[in-house]
């Protein structure tokens, strides 16, 4: 075989991998979703060659998926409890383990004939016959939002206006239909549907919402993994994240 030839089967054979290897999975909070589609870019502009890929859905549902074998380089999580969990199973790399944002719990009706609901209370009202919530097994707005009502003895009395939702989107997108009376979803969504929904107030919520994140245990990209944690960090991700309303870790 020539020369030339063979170099370019190599070529043909090698640029594939290399393509690869520049290429990372992140499995993020669906809550992240508006931040992170424009994160991404800005992290591939200070890494040329490198592409980086989202999944998003329920952190508890994204850390099924990679116990499950998913092809996943790094996970964020809407919460402490479910990071926590990956970190038992050692399914990410603790020692990467980062907080990076954090966000709030807030009650919301639809923009158009809402209730006026003033306080959590109000929510045992006639004229609140549905509550949208995030499912507490997967979805971390759910269990946030059955830590409020817990408190103040309401969870139990709401239970039957319960609609369930696989994500916190999903609670959100329950309200702006219009499905719902009300629901509880984090600052962040709520300013992505201003228009069709109005925060009502803020819980008071008995743990911090707080994002970490980590690199995937399994991954085969650790260092181009570990880089995009680090790039959380920045002052370009960390002033885009407060665009989107995302306050400091």
């Amino acid at each position: 075989m020539r020369p030339f030839r063979l170099l370019s089967l190599v070529l043909a054979v090698a640029l594939p991998l290399v393509a690869a290897a520049q290429q990372i999975t992140v499995s993020a909070a669906a809550s992240l979703t508006d931040a992170f589609k424009e994160l991404g870019p800005k992290f591939e502009a200070a890494k040329p060659g490198a592409t980086v890929r989202f999944n998003f859905a329920a952190s508890g549902v994204l850390l099924q998926q990679i116990a499950q074998g998913a092809p996943v380089d790094v996970f964020a999580s809407a919460d402490q409890e479910t990071m926590g969990r990956a970190a038992e199973q050692k399914l990410v790399d603790a020692a990467t383990r980062r907080n990076f944002a954090s966000n709030a719990l807030v009650l919301i009706e639809p923009a158009k004939d809402a209730v006026g609901i003033k306080s959590l209370q109000d929510l045992a009202g006639a004229g609140v016959r549905k509550i949208a919530v995030g499912k507490t097994a997967t979805v971390p707005v759910g269990r946030y939002t059955r830590q409020v009502l817990e408190g103040v003895g309401l969870w139990t009395v709401l239970e039957p206006k319960f609609v369930q939702a696989d994500s916190v989107r999903q609670v959100l997108d329950y309200v702006a239909r219009g499905e719902v009376e009300a629901g509880f979803v984090y600052r962040t969504d709520a300013a992505v549907m201003s228009e069709k929904v109005r925060v009502a107030f803020a819980p008071t919520t008995t743990m911090p919402v707080s994002y970490p994140i980590a690199v995937v245990a399994e991954s085969r990209q650790k260092a181009l993994a570990g880089d995009f944690v680090a790039f959380l960090s920045s002052d370009a991700a960390r002033e885009m994240l407060a665009r989107h309303g995302f306050g400091k870790p």
